[in-house]
Order: structure tokens, then sequence, then C-alpha cells
């Protein structure tokens, strides 16, 4: 097949986008000649074929990033020159916003106006984070053994790394891979989504015109069954870095371990608390929770999907929540106001109502929504929804459900919430709304979680530490633990006067 296809865009027309594989800077077919079909979210039509990439086409991508990272990149390149180049890269995906943006709402089903300023702003802002990282990691020196010898340690790159990232974020997470990876001076096999492989591979046309060198970073679109399953196994790479489901996270961290125990980082799923006490302000809480289960129309790792609100203010709560989830500006992705689009697919959305009625049959009070948005037309929408007076026991409360649902519960006592909060197998994150500063301390010390916000929800920040606790993931991606992730610590003991 051909490694690029012409689509139209709307606002744009159109446009030449690749589908092939991507490997030693060249577009390559697949060896097998299969491709994989992707739908269109806001149409349930057919989107574009993709290249299957195959074992075959993985050896050849991991032999190229192993020759990458013995010759022209990891130790081989100052970290000064792979900063340099990595900004150059932030620059190019900043002056094609408009055309990436596009093909990330059209792909994954995004609002246009929050992929392009959202989505490619905070992948573009990452980039430059750990370009800026880059020269400013370092060992240590361990003088300790007065004349005897002298200890210093040295943070090297791991080496050839595979990144599987999910279809909720395909730009930010392949953005929270990279960055990183890149700046450590780790080469990546990267599959990015069966769901949403675009905006990943028009990343590489980029890459290239950045000079970023050739076997840096390969890009190999495929089924997580087979490229997927590939990667994980393959004996020549080093580490796997995982952002998806914690079934398949589990699958990851067992072919990891029967192939050759490659380093592992997994970013799982999450059923995150808001806890909302009689001191909060009530509409500054509601419109943050509701920023929370909403953006992204609730396909969100970290969505506020279970909600715990103090019984003396559990009905004005509601009701300002409602007005919030009424006030959503659902729509057609191409439209600069939509900010709630459709779920990634059909299989998603029945999945979604099949969890709203699980909460109806379980007692569960449904407020709003509840149901598929009537200008659907053929697309995957459901409207935002609010199930009240739920309880531990429903599946809506112990399930993660991955869509615009949001699940109420009325609580008595702070020491009450915490038990409700951490009855999870989840702690990816928390957030808790009082105007108690003792309060905000006790319980961002006792809930269990990778990120707690204290009357805010949803913001992060690439110099921040992101990840989980419990099933919600293993290590931390962002910050200076996330480029930690991509080095090892080594050791160098020098013999000064001992002797045997």
């Amino acid at each position: 097949m051909p490694t690029h296809a012409q689509i139209n865009v709307p606002k744009l027309g159109q446009v030449e986008v690749p589908t092939g594989l991507f490997i030693d800077n060249e577009w390559v077919e697949s060896s097998s000649k299969e491709t994989f079909p992707t739908i269109n979210p806001a149409t349930g039509k057919h989107f574009l074929e993709f290249s299957h990439a195959k074992q075959e086409d993985v050896n050849r991508a991991v032999k190229s990033s192993r020759k990458a990272f013995k010759t022209v990149w990891g130790n081989n390149v100052a970290a000064t020159e792979r900063a340099a180049l990595i900004h150059k890269f932030a620059d190019l995906i900043e002056r094609d916003a408009d055309k990436i943006g596009a093909l990330e709402s059209l792909n994954s089903g995004k609002g246009v106006r929050i992929a392009r300023e959202f989505d490619v702003g905070d992948s573009v802002a990452c980039l430059r984070y750990y370009a800026g990282l880059a020269d400013k990691s370092h060992g240590q020196t361990i003088n300790h053994f007065g004349n005897e010898k002298f200890v210093y340690t040295l943070h090297q790159p791991i080496g050839v790394c595979g990144q599987i990232i999910p279809w909720n974020y395909p730009l930010m997470m392949w953005a929270w891979k990279v960055g990183p990876a890149l700046a450590a001076g780790c080469t990546i096999v990267m599959k990015p989504s069966e769901l949403t492989p675009l905006t990943a591979l028009v990343m590489c046309d980029l890459a290239k015109e950045a000079g970023i060198p050739a076997g840096v970073i390969n890009t190999l679109p495929g089924l997580g069954s087979t490229t997927g399953d590939a990667i994980s196994r393959h004996m020549d790479i080093d580490k796997v870095a995982f952002t998806g489901s914690v079934a398949t996270g589990r699958k990851i961290s067992i072919a990891a371990a029967e192939s050759n125990l490659k380093k592992v980082t997994l970013e799982l799923g999450g059923k995150s608390p808001s806890m909302i006490f009689n001191s909060a302000d009530i509409e500054e809480a509601a419109s943050w929770v509701a920023m929370g289960i909403w953006f992204n129309s609730g396909q969100d790792c970290t969505a506020s999907s279970r909600l715990y609100v103090q019984e003396e203010i559990y009905d004005s709560f509601i009701h300002a929540l409602t007005a919030k989830a009424k006030a959503c500006a659902i729509g057609q992705p191409s439209d600069e106001f939509t900010s709630f689009g459709p779920l990634i697919s059909e299989t998603q959305r029945d999945k979604v109502l099949a969890y709203i009625e699980s909460g109806r049959s379980e007692g569960a009070r449904v407020i709003t929504g509840g149901q598929k948005w009537e200008k659907s037309n053929g697309g995957y929408w459901v409207e935002p929804t609010i199930l009240a007076d739920t309880n531990s026991s429903m599946k809506v409360v112990k399930e993660e459900i991955f869509g615009p649902v949001i699940s109420v519960s009325k609580f008595k006592t702070e020491e009450e919430v915490i038990d409700l909060a951490n009855d999870t197998t989840y702690g990816l994150g928390a957030a808790v709304f009082t105007n108690d500063a003792g309060q905000q301390t006790r319980l961002s010390q006792k809930i269990d979680a990778g990120t707690i916000w204290l009357n805010q929800y949803g913001i992060l920040h690439p110099s921040v530490p992101f990840g989980g606790f419990k099933h919600s993931g293993i290590g931390r991606e962002l910050g200076t633990y996330g480029l930690e992730a991509y080095q090892q610590v080594k050791a160098v003991h020098q013999n000064l006067t001992q002797t045997m």
C-alpha cells in the first residue's frame, strides 16, 4: 500500500498525511503489506487505512534504534546538542499548530480549538521543558573514603525504549514519552494507538526536519496484540513505557518479565475522588469538578468520576453541577466553540451507556444526561451525565467508566470520606475542596493518590511528576522524575591507595 494518503480536513482542504511505517527516517510499507482501518468518531464512518507493523518490522526498527544509540545518540552526543534539536523540534510543532490541531481533532474527535490550544500547546511545552532539562542531570561525588578511593555516579540513558501510547491524548502522551527519552539520550520505537495513529506519524517528518538523526525515533502503527506485544517481548529493547488500561498494563509487565526483564513504567487507570466540604465555594468547586469529569468527554485517566459531597450542601452542589453539565459546549469537532466531542468509538460509547444503565438498575438517580446526544447523527456522543445517590457497592462507583459519567454520594465526616476515597483499587488523582487549611493538609497526607489537587482539579504541568498508587501504575512521568525514568545510575569506584 502507499505510505501516504490524501484527506479532506475542515478549513484546510486536501492534506497529504502519512499512513506507513517510519523506520530509519524513511517511510516504508509493512513487511506483510497488511493494513488496519480507523473510524472517524464524529461520523462513525471509515477514516484511513494504516500499515500494520508486524514482528519483522519491529525487528527492523529496533535494529535501527540500536545503531543510532551506539553511534549518533546516547552518550555519543553532548546533552546541549540534544537540547538544541528538541527545541527545534518543538518550534516546528508550534509552527504547524493549526494543521496538527486539525488532524488531532479529526482523528480523535476533540474540539479543534481544544486540540490546537491544549493538546498541541501542552506538547510543545513538554518538549521545551525536557530540552531545558537535558544538560542539567548529573550524578554525585561520594568522597567518604579518605585516601582509599574516590567514588562517583553516572546517570546514563537506558538505551532503546519501546513506547506504547493511548488514544485519549494521542499527541500529548506522545510528547510525555518522547520528551524525556530524547533528553536522556534514549532512542525510541513508538507504537501509537490503533485508534489514533495519525499525529504520532505526522511528528516523524518534523523530527526529520529538525535534524534528529535516523533511528532515534522509529514509529510503528499497529495493533496491541501484534505490534505492541512484539515490542514488549523484544529481547533488544531495554525499557517499555505504556499508558493505557490496567488489563493491558498487566500483559505488558508479563511480556517484559518473560523476555529480557526490561524495565517498565506504567500509567494506568483511575477512579479519582473529589471531596466537597461544607466550607467550599460551591460554584467554584462545581466548575472545577465539571472540568475534571467532562473535559475530553470524560476520556481521561484522572477524570473526577467519584464525587463525595458533605450532606449539608449535597442538594445545592448537585444543582450547581447540573447547571455546568447543561452548559457543556457539546458539538462537532470542527466547530471552534466545541469543547465536548464524541467518544472515540462505538464500542466505547456502548460501554459507557451500559454503565449508566447499570447505575440505574442498582438504584442511582439520573440527574441529567444518561443517553446519546440527540444530534449524534452516526457519531459516538454520550451526554454529560450525573448519577446521584450512589454507594460504594455500585459498579459505576467501583469501575473505571472512561466516559462523561460522574457518580455522586454524600458523607458526614472527614474520617468517613477518607475511607470512601481510599476504597478503590486505583490511586491516580484526588481533589479536596475546603477552606480549612488544616483539613487540606490532613487529607493530602491520608488520600492514596499520586496527585492531590486542593481547591482545583486536573491542572498538570511538565515540571510536576505524574503517576499513580496501587493499580494506577508504576513509576512517574513529567518533571525530573520523568527524566530519571529513562536513565540508569552507574557507581564508579576509583581505587587510590587500597591494595589486596
